[in-house]
């Protein structure tokens, strides 16, 4: 059984993806992750043309209800058909929707995660991961494979930020680092993307701890 059609059901289907994006921005609230009204989340409502619901900025990610989605287009503008033309989409949404067309994702999470700030820092050239049973949890083998989450430098400019993502994406790798910023992570929903990003940080956690 599939869910309502974005064409047919606008209405229906920003208020699921809304539903949606508040209980996993409260979630990533609550484990620290999305400190004051930082990070963002997206879900991929329409792909021609693309249409992704991204969380608004300068909201409590803790307390977002399904209100709080802007929609908006492949460059991260807001659409004329939403219902609430005045929320404020981040100034990331056009990332989100980057990382969108070049992976395929179905949702895409950013974090300020510590360990990940952390890691981008101490390997501002890619972050090697080998021997890790948790690597597993993002489609790569647990034994003998270097597995390298790629790091880009931090820059308010999405455009400039999206074709450095560009540059280094790997389709087999789904997270990157922004150097002292945080970490964007994506899935096939929204529930694969929230795994992908609490298994990466987690290897980027044991990576940072037992640096020599």
């Amino acid at each position: 059984m599939t869910g309502p059609d974005y064409r047919t059901d606008f209405r229906g289907v920003l208020e699921g993806a809304g539903t949606a994006l508040a209980a996993e921005s409260a979630r990533f609230a609550g484990i620290g992750w999305m400190r004051g009204t930082s990070g963002n989340l997206s879900i991929v409502l329409n792909r021609d043309p693309l249409r992704l619901a991204v969380t608004v900025s300068g909201l409590d990610k803790g307390e977002l209800t399904s209100a709080d989605v802007v929609v908006v287009d492949e460059l991260g503008r807001a659409v004329a058909e939403q219902p609430r033309p005045d929320l404020i989409p981040s100034a990331e949404a056009e990332l989100h929707a980057r990382v969108a067309q070049l992976s395929g994702a179905g949702a895409v999470v950013h974090v300020h995660a510590l360990q990940a700030v952390l890691a981008g820092h101490w390997w501002p050239g890619g972050i090697e991961l080998r021997d890790l049973e948790m690597l597993k949890g993002i489609g790569r083998l647990a034994h003998d494979e270097t597995v390298t989450i790629p790091v880009v430098p931090n820059s308010q400019d999405m455009k400039v930020l999206g074709d450095d993502v560009a540059k280094v994406f790997d389709p087999a790798v789904p997270a990157v680092v922004v150097a002292r910023h945080g970490m964007y992570a994506w899935g096939r929903d929204l529930l694969q993307a929230r795994h992908h990003t609490e298994i990466v940080e987690f290897l980027l956690q044991f990576t940072v701890e037992t640096r020599g």
